[in-house]
């Protein structure tokens, strides 16, 4: 990997803050995580140039960096939310090195959000392209906007496995599996009801009719 390098007009920002979180990263996530976290990067730094989205590249790169560290396994006893997760270790990172809160609010959000459809895009684009970029690594969300050459040079660049998909959806059940009620709201709950036939959603409407204010 060399984190110098440019696709597209894009680069890695070649800073002394994003040079810390590649090396923090680095050093907690796989290569899955961690390649899959690079590329986020830059599907969403794409695509923000594509719409001519004015973000922080730096702020930007760092929400990508730790948008799925929740999933590994320093956090395999927390029951929080994994995006929630890694939106404080953001925060507690960001604030060890002095950064504005009003900056770190936007990096905590882009984390936090990037699994909830309908809100990111209509907030900073930081938070936008965080989930837009995770979303085409993902699930090929947005695909054919991206030229063939660009796709190919950044996935040589961070390799996508093989079997990716498997890898990734085994990924987020592993990071998941311990706290099942963390992924309410969210189209997480997909990942356990796939991976594990005893998992049973929970449903909204029964909470509603099996309430208290019901006798």
């Amino acid at each position: 990997m060399n984190s110098s390098q440019e696709i597209g007009g894009v680069s890695i920002p070649d800073s002394k803050l994003a040079r810390e979180v590649t090396e923090f990263i680095r050093d907690i996530e796989t290569d899955l995580l961690f390649h899959h976290s690079v590329r986020v990067y830059f599907w969403g730094a794409f695509t923000g140039n594509r719409h001519a989205l004015r973000f922080d590249p730096e702020l930007f790169y760092t929400a990508a960096m730790f948008h799925d560290i929740g999933l590994t396994e320093r956090y395999g006893h927390s029951h929080l939310r994994f995006e929630v997760d890694g939106a404080n270790a953001a925060r507690d990172f960001l604030r060890q090195r002095g950064i504005p809160e009003r900056d770190i609010e936007i990096v905590w959000n882009a984390v936090a959000l990037h699994t909830t459809p309908g809100i990111p895009e209509f907030m900073r684009p930081e938070i936008t392209l965080v989930q837009a970029g995770a979303g085409m690594d993902v699930a090929g969300r947005g695909y054919d906007a991206f030229p063939e050459a660009q796709r190919a040079a950044v996935v040589a660049a961070w390799p996508r496995e093989a079997d990716f998909e498997h890898e990734i959806i085994d990924a987020f059940y592993q990071g998941m599996k311990h706290r099942p009620d963390s992924t309410f709201g969210t189209f997480n709950d997909d990942i356990l009801a796939f991976r594990d036939p005893q998992f049973r959603r929970i449903d909204l409407c029964s909470a509603i009719l099996g309430s208290r204010w019901r006798g």
